[in-house]
């Protein structure tokens, strides 16, 4: 019995379409779920159109709703458990998800709040955590305003750092202080003391201001590349003392850091806002404020008629 999905298709406004997809056959060691709710992240958009997911196939990585049948090989959540998760094809009404890709959903966390964490929460906890975070640290985190930026704002303020939030405009730096930011900037105007840690979602001649911003010792996490613009190091830029630029992307099963982060989220340790937040034939209007930078945090989409938990 087929499924619905929004699926990859050039030809469509937003590159992506509702169609219906074969019903997935889970695996040995994976659950299937009733998916009511779904996140759209920026790498959604560009994975859309780069033909990193090839034409006709499911797209999306973050996913919420409860399990409809259990792992045959007896792991992983009961059926009639509310999870959320981390997996590729998540933009359809029932996912097979491996039972390390995914999480409990607690009480005390709805799930249109919890398909929110997966690949901006994952990335802002590890993306820090690789670049050594701890108390004291100077942190710049750029695109504050953003998924990753608003989690990495918190987790970083409430590691003991200070945390800087860099914004593309005042209006985006609305509620970041009360995240835990210590300041609020617009670009990085102002900004002249060396900082120890950088989590950088803009990319382009930002990128390479930051660089010069760091501290010897500190380290640039590049999570992602939302200017499109290129960044150009002008000459020995990259020559004195230590310091280093690293690429980022999610890679292993996300299980039990979604699990440390729903605990987070449950206990109102962690703020998950919402800025945008329909049903899923809605797509190309979230793309477009997406891509437009109009939703402060995440754009929510509710999969099923029974969203509403």
């Amino acid at each position: 019995m087929p499924v619905r999905a929004l699926v990859v298709d050039p030809s469509a406004p937003a590159a992506v379409r509702l169609a219906e997809v074969p019903e997935p056959v889970p695996g040995p060691g994976q659950v299937l779920v009733d998916v009511s709710h779904a996140s759209l992240n920026y790498g959604d958009l560009n994975d859309a159109r780069s033909g990193r997911v090839p034409v006709g196939a499911v797209l999306g990585s973050d996913a919420a709703g409860v399990v409809v049948r259990a792992a045959a090989d007896g792991t992983g959540p009961a059926v009639g458990t509310e999870v959320v998760a981390l997996t590729t094809g998540a933009f359809a009404e029932r996912v097979a998800i491996d039972v390390d890709a995914l999480a409990e959903v607690p009480e005390g966390l709805d799930l249109a709040r919890a398909a929110a964490l997966p690949v901006a929460g994952v990335a802002a906890l590890r993306s820090l955590r690789a670049a050594g975070l701890a108390p004291g640290k100077r942190v710049l985190v750029t695109g504050a305003s953003g998924g990753v930026g608003r989690y990495a704002v918190q987790l970083a303020a409430r590691a003991g750092a200070h945390v800087i939030a860099s914004v593309g405009s005042a209006a985006r730096g609305q509620g970041l202080a009360e995240l835990g930011a210590d300041e609020v900037l617009t670009g990085l105007d102002g900004l002249r003391a060396p900082v120890d840690v950088v989590v950088d979602s803009v990319g382009g001649p930002q990128l390479v201001e930051a660089w010069n911003l760091l501290a010897p010792g500190g380290s640039v996490q590049s999570v992602g590349w939302t200017s499109g613009e290129p960044a150009v190091f002008p000459p020995y830029a990259t020559v004195g003392p230590a310091k280093s630029l690293s690429s980022f992307v999610i890679e292993g099963a996300a299980g039990a850091d979604l699990a440390v982060l729903t605990g987070m989220a449950a206990e109102g340790a962690l703020t998950v806002e919402i800025g945008w937040q329909g049903t899923w034939d809605r797509f190309d209007e979230a793309a477009e404020a997406l891509r437009g930078r109009r939703v402060p945090g995440k754009a929510v989409l509710a999969v099923t008629s029974g969203a509403s938990r």
